[in-house]
């Protein structure tokens, strides 16, 4: 692999970012082996994306060729494509990880696994938002699942901006607010 030139389109790329082909390839090797598990490739996408480590088309360039070359699988789960690891890939990213910076590795795996765990949490929780007819919304939180339901919880927002906020707020950590409001009723 040659790791010595800037072969990739940097748009899109922030300072410390891959600008090389070799680069980009070795990221998504790495960033299936550390994560070990199947990846939703939008998922993988963004987490690369989010953190301004390689351009979108040179990613997705990069994953058809590692598919290609059989250092990856492609499989369709609940309907999306994930993508895993093979054992190919992962003998290259064992051999080669040393290769990409320790800032881009941390950067990637963290933002994958803030990724993946806002995925479980929406999953986890729902959310239900009911516009009023004087203005403003009820915004719902419900913790847990339909058999073990853990909180219920309805706030007044004034806008559509603040339904956002507060979403966006539970979902990173519903756990959090749950946590807040039980310390608050026993202590």
């Amino acid at each position: 692999m040659d790791f010595s030139s800037f072969d990739a389109f940097d748009a899109g790329i922030d300072l410390g970012g891959l600008r090389n082909r070799s680069e980009i390839r070795l990221l998504v090797c790495y960033l299936l082996r550390a994560l070990d598990r199947p990846i939703p490739k939008t998922l993988l996408v963004d987490a690369v994306l989010r953190e301004g480590l390689a351009n979108y088309f040179e990613l997705n360039e990069a994953i058809a060729e590692l598919l290609k070359a059989g250092n990856i699988d492609r499989d369709i789960q609940d309907g999306e494509e994930v993508l895993t690891i093979t054992a190919r890939g992962r003998e290259s990213a064992e051999l080669l990880e040393t290769e990409l910076p320790r800032t881009v590795r941390e950067k990637a795996v963290n933002s994958a696994i803030k990724l993946m765990t806002l995925a479980r949490n929406k999953r986890e929780n729902k959310i239900l938002t009911e516009p009023l007819p004087d203005g403003g919304f009820n915004v719902t939180f419900i913790l847990g699942d339909e058999e073990n339901e853990m909180m219920r919880l309805t706030i007044y927002v004034a806008d559509r901006m603040q339904v956002e906020v507060v979403k966006k707020n539970f979902l990173e950590d519903p756990v959090k607010l749950y946590s807040s409001i039980l310390a608050a009723l026993t202590v």
